[in-house]
């Protein structure tokens, strides 16, 4: 892969990019169908509240139409797992609600991007997925978690087995990841050498440290992170968005009800850290990262070849 070039050198006619981040309440059944129309009608009414506020994306997390408990699809005699029976699933259901919040995008402007359930051809386990919708409401892509727990890949779900990065019209360019998959770093340093603008990680994990490596991983790739989390565990970690540097821009309340936090990404921040970030941490850190110091390595010189004399 061609090294990218510098976030700042690429032009675009818009520099700003308004993006809203969601906690939504996630059913944990998805053969539950009262529950699973639920969870369409509040992404919908947090989808009209993003756009009022100018929003020109919003973000929803893992399974926002439905992330299954183990315990719901997976219980075996005793309490032991099994593989999980997904013809129990309401999957008309699912998609006539991920139909729904389409159109809706459509209709607003609004690129949308929310968690659910992909299934595949019997006998093959479903996706766990992101949905990307654009602003004209068409289903433009889908990222599958690569990444599964022990549990998902042995009793759930299908790996994906692909990186996604979407650009907007205007130029920004977004990469995906799911829950787990923020314990592997390898997934955030390949988006940052595809020259994402902002990684969208969608979680659904009641865990404060996830949230820490999110803010983390502004700092050591220098790029905006939208982190979703579920409502029902916002008071552990609330949904929020991270400035290259690490610094939370935005973030939800932390009261286990639906909200979104909003911020801007500028290219052209005027902030100190995002300043640095940008236009000098990251194109230096490439620079480290592509043989810069090969050239100044220095060579026989026992002063530097002998590690066992001061």
């Amino acid at each position: 892969m061609p090294t990218p070039s510098a976030p700042d050198e690429r032009p675009r006619a818009a520099r700003t990019l308004r993006l809203a981040v969601a906690q939504s309440t996630v059913p944990e059944d998805p053969t539950d169908r009262g529950a699973l129309r639920a969870a369409g009608q509040e992404i919908r009414a947090l989808m009209a509240e993003a756009a009022e506020a100018g929003a020109r994306l919003v973000q929803f997390p893992e399974g926002a139409l439905t992330y299954p408990s183990k315990h719901v699809m997976a219980a075996g005699p005793g309490g032991q797992l099994v593989p999980a029976d997904w013809s129990r699933a309401a999957w008309d259901v699912l998609r006539e609600e991920a139909e729904s919040i389409a159109a809706l995008a459509g209709k607003l402007g609004l690129w949308t991007v929310f968690g659910s359930l992909h299934p595949l051809t019997p006998p093959n386990r479903p996706h766990n997925s992101l949905y990307v919708v654009s602003g004209r409401g068409e289903l433009v892509a889908r990222y599958d978690k690569r990444f599964l727990s022990h549990t998902e890949v042995s009793f759930l779900y299908s790996p994906g087995h692909q990186p996604l990065v979407i650009e907007l019209d205007d130029g920004f360019r977004f990469g995906f990841a799911l829950c787990i998959e923020a314990n592997f770093p390898e997934i955030f340093a390949e988006y940052e050498r595809d020259d994402v603008d902002c990684v969208l990680l969608s979680v659904m994990v009641d865990d404060a440290p996830r949230a820490r490596v999110a803010q983390a991983y502004g700092t050591l790739y220098n790029v905006w992170i939208g982190y979703s989390i579920p409502a029902q565990f916002s008071a552990t970690a609330p949904s929020g968005i991270v400035a290259p540097g690490g610094r939370w821009l935005a973030r939800c309340p932390a009261n286990g009800r639906p909200a979104l936090a909003i911020a801007d990404i500028d290219l052209d921040s005027k902030d100190e850290d995002i300043n640095m970030a940008v236009r000098h941490a990251r194109p230096w850190r490439r620079l480290a990262r592509a043989g810069l110091y090969d050239e100044r390595i220095p060579t026989a010189d026992p002063r530097s070849d002998v590690h066992t004399a001061f």
